[in-house]
């Protein structure tokens, strides 16, 4: 099992930055995908952003060029950078991990975008 535990939301201006933090426990693998999803109420989860063992990182069309996925590896722990936030990017925000056994999730933090 792998737990998760996501740390950073909160509120933010329009325009501001948030850095969100997910970090990974228990039987962590050599080669696993972390990745961010959001949701809001009433519609499905999207994918935001993964990152692979290593480093390399993909971001949905939505969020390129506000958005940066990083992980440390030494710290079992995936990264969000959020800038230039919008009103619509107001979400939980949730951490995934991912490796041969499956999906594993976290509890989700709140992001929230408003003047």
């Amino acid at each position: 099992q792998v737990q998760l535990v996501e740390s950073g939301g909160g509120l933010a201006q329009p325009g501001g930055s948030l850095r969100l933090s997910c970090t990974a426990s228990g039987s962590i693998s050599a080669i696993s995908t972390m990745a961010w999803y959001r949701q809001t109420p009433g519609n499905q989860r999207e994918w935001v952003v993964a990152v692979s063992s290593g480093g390399t990182a993909t971001s949905a069309d939505s969020v390129k060029g506000r958005f940066t996925g990083s992980r440390d590896d030494a710290k079992d722990t995936v990264y969000l950078q959020l800038n230039n936030l919008k009103a619509e990017d107001t979400a939980v925000y949730y951490c995934s991990y991912y490796d041969r056994r499956g999906t594993f999730w976290g509890r989700g933090t709140q992001v929230t975008v408003s003047a």
